[in-house]
């Protein structure tokens, strides 16, 4: 860690918003509650136990499989820190679906005393990983992809733009036919016009993803919009941006608007299909009904 680093200062009655929302490789000034204080004749120190209450994290097990409440494990809420001035100590934390009791979150994290109950907190690492998991439905469209895809997010998450952008940018170019016969298909089924369904697999034909898109004229059907915006238009408009002279942050902000696209885009492609079929489901059952 930069010791000369100087850390975001914050007060913070623990440390529940440090462990949700603060990457690993960042450090933030908070402000600690002890329990039970106490005179430490061994280690000749004060000791207290660190106040850490239940945090809100994604369950990844079968059972949740969504947001749920973790509870500090007893070995987690038995951490003791020496509450002096400028001691440096190394702590993991560790926390339990209080629904499934099955799936953990684990934080690595140093934590180095400025004052008897102010300190500087940084987090080593975590896992499983930081930040809300990729939706399922994107992780199957990626394919074989997959694994660049988890990269991107990691980066993501650790702020590093250019390289996050380039995961996603590679994703969006190698599964480029497949986002498009997924569009396709539900175009299809919405009845959309003959010249938007040429052009899409038009666009198929040629390799980069950008220039597949200047093809496309007609705009998609209503239901697949994002925020009332063609999404593969949003894509081109990012992508076309590129690395080139865009700083870190910059790419850091595509990357992030790539994601969010890609995701809505995914949603929008199932719930089509899905209300499609439950209004043909709804129709044959009434037509049922009248044939009785």
């Amino acid at each position: 860690m930069n010791e000369q680093q100087s850390p975001e200062a914050v007060t913070l009655p623990d440390l529940v918003d440090f462990f949700v929302n603060t990457p690993p490789g960042k450090e933030l000034h908070i402000s600690i509650n002890y329990r039970e204080p106490h005179w430490d004749a061994q280690a000749q120190a004060h000791m207290g136990k660190v106040a850490v209450s239940d945090l809100t994290l994604h369950c990844g097990s079968p059972a949740c499989g969504s947001d749920r409440q973790f509870a500090p494990t007893h070995a987690t809420l038995g951490v003791e820190l020496k509450t002096q001035t400028e001691t440096r100590q190394d702590r993991f934390f560790v926390f339990v679906c209080r629904n499934c009791r099955l799936f953990s979150k684990t934080y690595a994290v140093e934590i180095r005393m400025t004052k008897d109950d102010e300190a500087v907190v940084f987090k080593y690492g975590e896992d499983p990983p930081f930040g809300p998991p990729l939706p399922s439905r994107l992780l199957k469209l990626a394919e074989d992809q997959r694994d660049l895809l988890l990269k991107g997010r990691r980066c993501e998450n650790q702020g590093l733009g250019i390289a996050a952008f380039a995961y996603y940018r590679r994703v969006v170019e190698e599964q480029k036919n497949r986002i498009l016969d997924e569009i396709l298909r539900v175009s299809r089924t919405l009845g959309a016009p003959e010249e938007l369904l040429s052009e899409l697999e038009a666009a198929k034909q040629e390799r980069r993803f950008t220039q597949a898109i200047d093809g496309i004229k007609h705009g998609l059907p209503q239901a697949l919009l994002t925020n009332g915006h063609n999404p593969l238009a949003l894509l081109h408009n990012a992508l076309s941006e590129g690395l080139h002279g865009g700083s870190d942050d910059e790419c850091l902000e595509l990357a992030t608007s790539i994601r969010y696209v890609l995701s809505d885009l995914v949603e929008r492609l199932s719930h089509a299909l899905k209300n499609d079929a439950d209004l043909n489901k709804a129709v044959s059952k009434l037509l049922q009904v009248r044939q009785k």
